[in-house]
C-alpha cells in the first residue's frame, strides 16, 4: 500500500514538472516590450520599493528573492529575455520582495522556519533511517526523527501561501501595467499556477511520508 501512494505521488510530481516545463517553453514563444529585468524594475519601482536591487544568476530556474540581500536573483534566460514567461517569472520574485516590504505573515513565519529546517534537513534521514533500525531498544531515537520530519512538513505548507499570494501579485500587477494584456494575463497565470502545483505536489509528497513513519513508529509499538 505505501508503495502505491509513493509511486503515485512520484508519477503526479513528474506529471506537474511536464506541465510546468511545456507551459514555460511555450510561452517563452510570446514576446512582449520588456526584458524580465526590466519587468522586476519597473514592479519594484511601481510599488515604491527602492531598497531592492535586480541582479543575475547562472543556472536554469534558479530565480529566487533574497531578503538578507534584498535582491531579486533571476536566472539568464528570464533576466535578458523579453516574454511572457520571464515576465512572469521575474514578477513572481517581485511579488516575494513586495511580501518581505510590507511584512506578510506566513513569509515571516517561514523565513522564521529556514533556521531550523536547515538544521533539520541536514540530519533527519540519518535519524530517520537509525531510528528504524533502533526502534525496539530506542524508540525515542525515531520519535525525534520524525518531529524533525513534521518541521520540515510544516515549511512546505507553509511555502503554499507564500508562492500563491506572490503569483497573485504578480499577475494583478503585470494586468494592471499593462504589460500583459486580455491575450498574455491568462497565460502568464497559467505559467504561475502549474509552477504553483509543483509546490503542491512537494507538500503532500512531505506529508505522505510524515505519516508513513507515524505508522511505522506506531506499527512496532503495538
Amino acid at each position: 500500500m505505501y508503495w502505491i501512494l509513493f509511486i503515485s505521488i512520484a508519477l503526479i510530481s513528474w506529471a506537474v514538472s511536464a506541465l510546468m516545463e511545456h507551459r514555460f517553453k511555450s510561452y517563452s514563444q510570446e514576446g512582449i516590450a520588456l526584458t524580465g529585468r526590466q519587468v522586476a524594475e519597473k514592479m519594484l519601482r511601481d510599488n515604491g520599493i527602492t531598497d531592492v536591487r535586480v541582479t543575475c544568476t547562472s543556472g536554469h530556474l534558479t530565480d529566487h528573492y533574497d531578503p538578507r540581500s534584498k535582491t531579486v536573483n533571476l536566472s539568464e534566460a528570464v533576466y535578458s529575455s523579453a516574454n511572457v514567461a520571464a515576465a512572469a517569472v521575474a514578477a513572481h520574485e517581485c511579488g516575494h520582495a513586495l511580501q518581505h516590504a510590507f511584512g506578510y505573515a506566513p513569509l515571516r513565519m517561514r523565513t522564521a522556519l529556514v533556521p531550523v529546517v536547515n538544521f533539520a534537513s541536514r540530519w533527519v534521514t540519518w535519524i530517520l533511517l537509525i531510528g528504524i533500525l533502533m526502534i525496539e531498544t530506542f524508540p525515542q531515537l525515531l520519535i525525534a526523527g520524525i518531529v524533525l520530519y513534521g518541521l520540515t512538513t510544516l515549511f512546505s505548507f507553509v511555502t503554499l501561501p507564500v508562492e500563491i499570494n506572490a503569483s497573485q501579485r504578480a499577475v494583478q500587477w503585470l494586468e494592471q501595467s499593462g504589460i500583459t494584456d486580455r491575450q498574455t494575463t491568462p497565460m502568464a497565470s497559467a505559467a504561475l499556477r502549474s509552477a504553483a502545483y509543483t509546490y503542491v505536489v512537494a507538500a503532500l509528497a512531505s506529508l505522505g511520508t510524515l505519516i508513513y513513519y507515524m505508522l511505522v513508529l506506531v506499527g512496532r509499538r503495538d
